[in-house]
């Protein structure tokens, strides 16, 4: 399920007095609009009077029909109905329960990653397309009304938002108690009492190299000891057994260290796990540098005897194994070699709705 963009009509009863005359909400894609899909877009409506009027065709129409007109309404009708929700509603077609959702916070950061954006960064969204504090808690309660109950909070940096701690607490406040943070970890040390008292309860830290000069080769900045320093503090601040290091792998570039980052899980309550490299827009993705779930594998094994797969939550996209005598867990995400999204419970709200 998909949240759409925030590029819509100011009101939805104005549109409704007047269905054959811009009744189609555009975003800044025009392939991409709330009637591509049949679920349920929960962001328009929350939307307040300073959104922007919708676009619309030469003739001064928005050129549709009366069936979109109607799926709109059957939308807002459905979201509606969930705020005020009793019973868990997010079960989907293929008898999954949707009880997991991820926000992003904001679109920046304060790295640039080789695998993840071109050197000069990615065009960012001006500050007023993008969800406000209020949406983002008004858009967390809507969907812990209807059953979600983990809630995780990612960027971009999400910890270059000044109100991460607010944020975090509200949520608290609505009764999750499962709080993730994915994080590059470069600021997080100095923030992690703050965050934990406010009721944060899980963190997860990209790391791709035990290396400096390696860390500055990937990333192009500099803070290989911050990220250090926050491992070494979220275990001191009670998050053993409720940390992970993600590590995304590619030839020639760290699939060397495989064994080296499994080592952190010896002595360690630590989860490490290794991602398969995905392709997206500007990262610029290459084949040649593609490293498999079980290519990983057969290398740790040649220092470390694997045991057979630990068996975890039915819609865990990983795949966790376990080491003898090592306290921790080793993880691939094997998004590429071998998918999981039958079983994916995840929902997700980009930074601009």
């Amino acid at each position: 399920m998909r949240l759409q963009s925030k590029h819509v009509i100011s009101s939805f009863s104005a549109m409704r007095h007047i269905p054959m005359k811009c009744s189609k909400v555009f975003s800044s894609n025009a392939e991409d609009d709330i009637f591509t899909k049949d679920e349920p877009s929960f962001n328009y409506f929350l939307q307040k009077a300073r959104s922007k009027s919708p676009l619309i065709t030469d003739d001064g129409t928005c050129g549709t029909d009366q069936k979109r007109y109607e799926r709109l309404t059957r939308q807002l009708e459905i979201a509606q109905k969930m705020t005020n929700v009793e019973e868990p509603m997010l079960w989907d077609s293929h008898n999954r329960f949707h009880n997991y959702l991820r926000i992003s916070l904001t679109e920046r950061c304060n790295l640039r990653c080789t695998y993840c954006m071109p050197k000069n960064g990615v065009y960012l969204q001006p500050s007023e397309n993008l969800l406000t504090t209020d949406e983002i808690l008004s858009l967390a309660q809507m969907f812990v009304k209807a059953g979600v109950d983990k809630i995780r909070l990612t960027g971009g940096e999400p910890l270059l938002r000044k109100d991460l701690k607010f944020i975090i607490a509200e949520i608290k406040q609505m009764g999750v108690n499962h709080i993730g943070l994915t994080t590059n970890g470069i600021q997080l040390n100095s923030k992690l009492k703050e965050l934990s008292e406010a009721g944060l309860s899980h963190v997860n830290i990209s790391l791709d190299t035990l290396k400096k000069e390696n860390f500055v080769r990937i990333t192009r900045r500099n803070g290989f000891e911050n990220v250090l320093e926050s491992i070494e503090g979220a275990l001191g601040h009670g998050f053993e057994g409720k940390l992970k290091i993600n590590c995304v792998v590619m030839r020639g570039t760290n699939e060397s260290e495989l064994a080296d980052f499994a080592k952190l899980a010896m002595n360690n309550k630590i989860d490490v796990r290794f991602i398969e490299w995905m392709p997206f827009d500007s990262n610029r993705w290459d084949r040649n540098k593609f490293v498999s779930y079980g290519e990983m594998m057969q290398s740790i094994r040649k220092i470390y005897p694997i045991f057979p797969h630990i068996s975890g939550d039915s819609n865990d996209t990983t795949k966790w194994f376990g080491i003898d005598g090592f306290e921790g867990r080793l993880g691939f995400i094997t998004s590429m070699s071998d998918n999981f999204c039958g079983t994916c419970n995840r929902l997700r709200i980009m930074a601009d709705g």
